[in-house]
C-alpha cells in the first residue's frame, strides 16, 4: 500500500499565493480577470494589448468573454485519504468486500503515476501556478458536508441513522453489516462510515461548487462510499448518502442565476434509483442513466413497493418532471464500446442539447468497463474519454465527474485517467467502434419512441400510434398478406388452407396458401418464409410515408414461379414477425423473440404435417425451403417428426440465427442433413467474422453451409436463384433418377 497522501494541495478560495508582481493568486493560479490590459495565453504568458488585438483578430473575438477565460483555467481534482476510512467492521473469514477502501487510493495514484497531479517541491509550485496553470489537476479540498446540505435530499432521520453509526460498537456494527450486505440493501458499515461519507458527499459538493463558480473549468471528484444508490430515507448499494443530488441541489440553491439546470448522466452499470427518485418530479434535473435492465432482474432489480419506478426505459419521469427522466436500460451484460456510443450519439447527447444545462454532473461509475466482473461489460477507457468529450461541448464545458461504482482496481483506474485527461483537454484516442448488437439498436429505438412525446429530437422517425388508432389505423404487415395472396392467387391459383383456430394461433389466419393440385401432385416445395422486405424514405419532418417512396421486396414469387413452370406444387408459409393485438400502442414494436417464434412455428409445422403432408400419398418428393428467420420452421419439423424418408432435400436461406439440427433420439439426423441441404448464409453474419465460429458452421449439424457473396434475404434469393433451383432438380432427380434440366436442355 503507497505512503498516505501528502503532495500539495492547492485549496480553496481561502488560500492565497503571491505572485511576482506581488497580486494574489486565488486557489494557486493568477485569475485573468484581474489583469487588466493584458490576456493570459495558454501557457500561463501575458500578452499586451497589441496582442490582445492580434489575438482576437485570429478568431477568438467570436467567443463570450467566459469562453476566453475558460480556456486559462485548470482541471479539479478532488481527494482525501479520510475516506478510506470506511471499512467493513465484519472482519470474518472472508473481509474483502467490492466496495474496498483502495479504490479512490487506486485512481489517485493511477493519476500521479500519469503526471495528472502535482507531486513535487514547494519551490517549483509558485512557478508553475504562475506560468502553466492547467498543467496539473488543481487540488480541491474535500471537507464534511453539513447536516442542512445532506438533508436538502435525505429525510433527517435518515442522517440520524447513519450519523449514530459512529457510537456504535464494534459488535454491533458486524451484525448490521452481516443483516444488510446481502439482497438489495447490499450494505456494510464500520465506526467511520459517518464521518467519510460526510466528506464523500462533501468533496461532490465542492467540485461541482468550484465548476460552477469557474474556479476551474471541470473537476474529478474521487471519492467514497459511492451514493446513487441511496434513497431519500435509506442507505442502498454500497451507499450512504446519495453524492450527486446533494451537490446539484447545493450548486442551484448557491448559484441560482449560474445554475439552475443540470444534467446527471449515470454510467454506472447498475442503475442510480436513489437519483431517479429523488429527481422524478423536478423539470430542472434531467436524469439520464445507462445501465443494464435484464427486464428488471439485474441489481437494484424491482423496488419493494410495485409502486415505484425502476430502471424501465418506460419511466420518463411524472409531474412537471415528465420527460427529464431517461433510461437506457440494456437487455443483458455484454454491452460495449458499440452500444455506448450509439446511447450517445442516438439519445444522450440530442436530448441533452435540447435540454441545455448549466452543469453536467457525471456519475461515474466505472463498473461497465472491461475486465469488471460485477458488470460484465466491456467498455473501453477509449470509450469512456469519447463520452467525456461529448459531454463537454454542454454547459459551457462546466463537467463535474463524480466517482460511483468500479470495483476492478486496474479498470476503474485506466478508465478514471482516461476521463481525466480529456477533461485536461488532451483529445481523445482513435478508437474502433464495433458494430451495435441488434437488440441493443432495437432497445435504443423504443427509448426513442418513449422520449418522442417530451422531445423534438427524439420524434423523427416515431410514429403517433394512439394518434394512429384514433384515425382507425392498422398495422401494414396486416394488409401486405391479403396483397400477397391476391397476386399468388391471380397468378398461380392459389388459396388459404384451412387451419383449425382453436388449435393453431389466430395470426396464421390466411398466412398457408396451396396450389389447386397439392393433393395430386407428384412434387412439393414447402416454402417457410419471413414476410416480404420494406423499404421506404420517410418525409424528415412528420414521419409520412408516401407510397411512391416506399418498396416491397419478396424474393420469394420468382421460385413460385419457376416451381410452378417445372411441375411443382406449392405449399406458401409466411410466418409473421408479430402478432397484432387490441393493446397494440407501442411505437416500435420488437420482433418475436425466439421462444414465441419457436412456440408458434413448431405447432403450425407438426399441425401441417399430421393433417396435410404426410396424407399426401401421391407425393414422391417434397422440398423444404426455409427463408430468413422462418426457417426455424424447418428444424423443429425435422426434430419433432421423422419426415428423412419423404423429403428430398432442404434449402435455406440465412440472414439471422444459423440453427443446428440434431436430435437425441435420432442420432442419423445431423448426417442426413448435412447430405440433403444447401444453407445459403449471408456475406456479412457473424459466424464468418471469427476462425472459430467459421469452422463450427461447417460441422454437419448446421447443413451444407454455403457463404453468401451478398446480403440480404431478397438479394440472396436472386442471386442463387440459378444455382438454388438446380440443386432443387438435382434433388428430384437422384431420388427417382430423372434427368436434370441441364441434361433435357443438352438432348
Amino acid at each position: 500500500m503507497e505512503e498516505p497522501d501528502t503532495d500539495i494541495v492547492m485549496e480553496g478560495e481561502d488560500h492565497h499565493m503571491a505572485t511576482v508582481d506581488g497580486t494574489a493568486a486565488t486557489n494557486g493560479f493568477q485569475d485573468p480577470t484581474a489583469l487588466e490590459g493584458s490576456v493570459m495565453t495558454s501557457n500561463g504568458q501575458s500578452l499586451d494589448d497589441d496582442a490582445a488585438d492580434e489575438d482576437e483578430d485570429l478568431g477568438l473575438i467570436g467567443y463570450q468573454p467566459d469562453v476566453r477565460q475558460r480556456r486559462l483555467l485548470p482541471t479539479g481534482c478532488c481527494y482525501d485519504d479520510r475516506m478510506k476510512l470506511h471499512a467493513n467492521a465484519d472482519f470474518g473469514p472472508n473481509p474483502h468486500h467490492p466496495e474496498d477502501p483502495s479504490r479512490i487510493e487506486h485512481i489517485m495514484a493511477t493519476f500521479k503515476r500519469g503526471g495528472l497531479v502535482y507531486t513535487g517541491s514547494d519551490v517549483d509550485l509558485l512557478k508553475i501556478t504562475q506560468n502553466q496553470p492547467t498543467k496539473y489537476m488543481w487540488r480541491i479540498p474535500a471537507r464534511e458536508a453539513t447536516k442542512e446540505e445532506i438533508c436538502l435530499v435525505h429525510s433527517p432521520t435518515h442522517f440520524t441513522w447513519v450519523e449514530e453509526l459512529s457510537q456504535k460498537p464494534t459488535e454491533e456494527l458486524r451484525r448490521i453489516s452481516t443483516v444488510m450486505d446481502q439482497g438489495r440493501d447490499s450494505l456494510y458499515v464500520g465506526s467511520l462510515t459517518f464521518e467519510a461519507s460526510l466528506i464523500s458527499a462533501g468533496g461532490a459538493i465542492e467540485t461541482c461548487k468550484s465548476v460552477v463558480a469557474s474556479i476551474v473549468k471541470n473537476a474529478f471528484a474521487i471519492i467514497r462510499p459511492p451514493g446513487h444508490h441511496a434513497e431519500y430515507d435509506a442507505p442502498m448499494g454500497f451507499c450512504l448518502f446519495n453524492n450527486v443530488p446533494v451537490a446539484a441541489k447545493v450548486c442551484q440553491a448557491d448559484f441560482p442565476e449560474l445554475c439552475r439546470k443540470i444534467l446527471i448522466l449515470d454510467w454506472d452499470v447498475h442503475h442510480g434509483n436513489g437519483i431517479q427518485n429523488m429527481f422524478y418530479e423536478d423539470p430542472n434535473i434531467l436524469y439520464i442513466s445507462i445501465h443494464v435492465y435484464n427486464n428488471g432482474t439485474f441489481y437494484p432489480g424491482k423496488p419493494d413497493n410495485p409502486m415505484t419506478p425502476d430502471g424501465g426505459i418506460e419511466n420518463c419521469g411524472a409531474g412537471v418532471g415528465l420527460g427529464k427522466n431517461v433510461n437506457i436500460g440494456w437487455h443483458d451484460q455484454g454491452m460495449g464500446d458499440g452500444e455506448y456510443m450509439a446511447a450517445f450519439q442516438r439519445i444522450v447527447m440530442p436530448i441533452a442539447q435540447e435540454f441545455g444545462p448549466d452543469l453536467v454532473i457525471i456519475s461515474a461509475g466505472f463498473d461497465a468497463a472491461a475486465g469488471d466482473e460485477l458488470g460484465g461489460c466491456f467498455v473501453t477507457p477509449s470509450c469512456y474519454a469519447h463520452m467525456t468529450h461529448m459531454l463537454m461541448s454542454l454547459a459551457n464545458g462546466k463537467v463535474a465527474v463524480c466517482l460511483e461504482g468500479g470495483y476492478n482496481l486496474e479498470a476503474i483506474s485506466k478508465s478514471a485517467l482516461a476521463v481525466a485527461r480529456t477533461l485536461m483537454s488532451e483529445p481523445p484516442p482513435t478508437m474502433h467502434i464495433p458494430r451495435i448488437n441488434r437488440d441493443a439498436a432495437r432497445l435504443l429505438a423504443k427509448v426513442q419512441a418513449h422520449q418522442a412525446p417530451y422531445w423534438e429530437c427524439m420524434r423523427p422517425g416515431v410514429v403517433d400510434t394512439h394518434d394512429m388508432l384514433g384515425q382507425g389505423a392498422s398495422r401494414l404487415h396486416d394488409f401486405i398478406r391479403t396483397a400477397q395472396r391476391q397476386v399468388l392467387s391471380e397468378r398461380f391459383g392459389m388459396v388459404p388452407m384451412f387451419i383449425q383456430r382453436d388449435i393453431i394461433f389466430r395470426s396464421f389466419e390466411n398466412q398457408v396458401l396451396t396450389t389447386r393440385n397439392i393433393h395430386s401432385s407428384k412434387k412439393l416445395i414447402v416454402i417457410i418464409h419471413d414476410p416480404p422486405e420494406l423499404h421506404g424514405q420517410p418525409d424528415p419532418l412528420d414521419n409520412s410515408m408516401d407510397p411512391h417512396n416506399a418498396w416491397m421486396a419478396d424474393g420469394v414469387v420468382q421460385y413460385i414461379d419457376w416451381a410452378v413452370s417445372r411441375g411443382f406444387s406449392i405449399m406458401d408459409i409466411n410466418v409473421p414477425h408479430y402478432i397484432t393485438h387490441a393493446e397494440d400502442t407501442d411505437a416500435f414494436t420488437p420482433r418475436m423473440d425466439e421462444r414465441a417464434l419457436q412456440s408458434q412455428v413448431q405447432e403450425l409445422m407438426c399441425y401441417i404435417w399430421d393433417n396435410y403432408l404426410q396424407l399426401y400419398d401421391s407425393v414422391d418428393d417434397i422440398i423444404l425451403m426455409g427463408v430468413g428467420n422462418a426457417y426455424l420452421g424447418v428444424k423443429v419439423l425435422l426434430l419433432n417428426r421423422d419426415i428423412k424418408s419423404r423429403v428430398s432435400g432442404v434449402l435455406n436461406f440465412v440472414n439471422g440465427a444459423l440453427r443446428p439440427v440434431k436430435s437425441d433420439v435420432d442420432h442419423d439426423l445431423s448426417a442426413w442433413y448435412k447430405d440433403n441441404s444447401r444453407v445459403y448464409v449471408a456475406k456479412d453474419h457473424a459466424c464468418w467474422t471469427d476462425p472459430e465460429l467459421k469452422r463450427k458452421v461447417m460441422k454437419r449439424r448446421f447443413g451444407n453451409v454455403v457463404r453468401s457473396n451478398v446480403n440480404g434475404l431478397t438479394s440472396m434469393m436472386n442471386q442463387h436463384a440459378r444455382d438454388a433451383q438446380q440443386w432443387i432438380l438435382d434433388c428430384v432427380a437422384e431420388e427417382h433418377g430423372d434427368t436434370t434440366e441441364d441434361d433435357n436442355r443438352m438432348a
